[in-house]
């Protein structure tokens, strides 16, 4: 059994000209390319994919070869798996598989006795080895192809980054390089999983942030990293959405995704080495502001100005000034695309992925002197109640910046419940979550209206008929805003009232 570490990065198929010319691999030890054709094999109930193994025969030349692969670990492209491949004898043949139940079970009889082809690649690899020193070896490989199944099709353009020697640390250097001078962001769907969304017909959805898997016996640094890359892989994963979707869901995504980083950032704060976070923060900022000028003029566009141009449809202003936002917010999304397609973006995360792959949070140094996480995590969230408190007691309603802030705090201790979850006796957190998020929904439409007029108003330039529709907007909404506000006095005695459950499962007086 041999274990493959790769980082798989994806190239864009107008760059491949540039990759090529790039001098770190006009300096490699060697060089070729091959045409590879493989076909991926499972059950008709996709046995081998629910048990996280892949079956595969690959042509190379004129010889086939028959692959298991065990998905064992991956996280934001890096992937760390074992893998089996001999000869292909013209038939499945799993007595190479020294894992002794995996090898059992691909050769039980309603496995084995069913496979069938379920997809194929069909792509040519170049192939550079690079020695950067006398302790490193690593095989770039750029692919360019399709995926096909079922009729359906789709390219691959692709970049792999192979560890034969050296540290995992040598394989990120090598691929901030590469992505000083063009977008190579990491590449979390692998040939074989596009290939069985095709397969299957699964459409593309935006994704939403998934649970993280920490346990009270990990260290604040461990269970921080576990976050970190669950944040980054919600971003990457509605990365090709924005690109090249117009649903707005995937760039509100990613930017919920940046939020949640930017929030594990300061609460962790206190453990993260030094320098830690000014690496990411300024980068971050700058993609941050990018999605959040898309997701404002979205939500003006679908909750402000969408619902008075429906009920008023036979007014020509309100036309005329829904057509000017739809201008700058197809600009906005352009915008997005560009900022996604630069080489920063590539950077931000490969250093994120880079850091969080090395010492103190790989190989936890001084971890005896580290808070217990239960302690540290009640500790942070009672701060962050206590900050939700002041600002509620700071809010006025005649002040919308103070019910902004209050909003934004509220939202930065729902995400904290939400990371620390999986610690919170019971449904305990599931009832507070909701209760947050209701809190946030609500302020959010206050904030949502506060800042329409001044984001209209922008729309409408100095055109006086377009600035008519702007007031007409204003009136329809302000019943509601009204409402909003009048139930202000209300949520935040709810606010005053709450009470968060205890990690170490002491009881709580009051509302949880």
């Amino acid at each position: 059994m041999a274990q493959q570490i790769t980082l798989k990065l994806t190239v864009a198929e107008d760059r491949h000209g540039a990759l090529l010319k790039h001098p770190t691999l006009a300096a490699a030890t060697t060089r070729e390319q091959h045409p590879l054709v493989s076909i991926y094999y499972d059950t008709g109930r996709m046995a081998l994919r629910r048990a996280g193994i892949l079956l595969r025969l690959r042509k190379h030349g004129a010889s086939w070869q028959q692959t298991v692969k065990r998905q064992d670990d991956s996280s934001g492209g890096l992937t760390r798996r074992p893998e089996w491949q001999i000869p292909y004898p013209n038939h499945f043949d799993f007595a190479c598989v020294d894992d002794a139940e995996l090898r059992d079970w691909l050769q039980r009889d309603k496995i084995a006795g069913r496979l069938a082809a379920v997809f194929e690649t069909n792509f040519r690899r170049t192939v550079w080895q690079l020695d950067p020193d006398a302790d490193t070896r690593i095989l770039v490989k750029l692919d360019r192809g399709w995926v096909a199944a079922n009729g359906r099709r789709e390219s691959i353009s692709e970049l792999e980054l192979q560890l034969l020697s050296g540290s995992i640390e040598s394989l990120y250097a090598l691929a901030l390089e590469l992505a000083q001078s063009q977008a190579l962001p990491p590449l979390l769907l692998s040939k074989a999983e596009r290939g069985y969304r095709l397969s299957l017909n699964t459409p593309s959805v935006p994704a939403r942030a998934g649970d993280v898997p920490i346990d009270a016996n990990d260290t604040p640094l461990t269970a921080f990293r576990l976050i970190a890359l669950n944040c980054l892989t919600h971003l990457q994963l509605n990365h090709d959405g924005a690109v090249r979707s117009d649903d707005a869901e995937y760039v509100h995504q990613m930017r919920v995704a940046t939020r949640r980083l930017r929030a594990a950032l300061r609460m962790f704060g206190p453990v993260l080495p030094g320098g830690f976070a000014e690496q990411l923060v300024p980068p971050m900022g700058e993609l941050m502001r990018a999605l959040g000028q898309a997701r404002d003029l979205d939500v003006l566009m679908a909750e402000i100005v969408v619902p008075v141009a429906n009920a008023l449809p036979g007014e020509p202003r309100l036309t005329d000034l829904a057509s000017a936002v739809t201008n700058r917010l197809y600009g906005a999304r352009a915008h997005i695309r560009h900022v996604l397609r630069q080489p920063a973006y590539s950077q931000l995360l490969l250093t994120a992925a880079s850091l969080l792959q090395r010492a103190p949070f790989v190989e936890p140094s001084g971890a005896g002197d580290a808070p217990p996480l239960l302690q540290f995590a009640d500790r942070r969230l009672r701060g962050l109640q206590r900050k939700v408190l002041e600002l509620a007691d700071a809010a006025r309603v005649d002040y919308p910046p103070s019910l902004h802030q209050l909003r934004i705090g509220i939202k930065r201790l729902r995400y904290a419940i939400e990371f620390f979850g999986p610690m919170i006796p019971g449904r305990s957190s599931v009832t507070v979550i909701k209760r947050l998020a209701g809190l946030q929904d609500e302020l959010g439409q206050l904030n949502d209206l506060a800042s329409a007029g001044t984001l209209l108003m922008v729309c409408a330039g100095k055109d006086p008929h377009l600035r008519e529709a702007v007031t007409l907007i204003g009136g329809w909404h302000g019943t509601r805003h009204m409402d909003l506000l009048g139930d202000i006095p209300d949520k935040l005695k709810l606010i005053r009232g709450f009470k968060l459950p205890r990690l170490d499962g002491r009881a709580t007086d009051g509302q949880t």
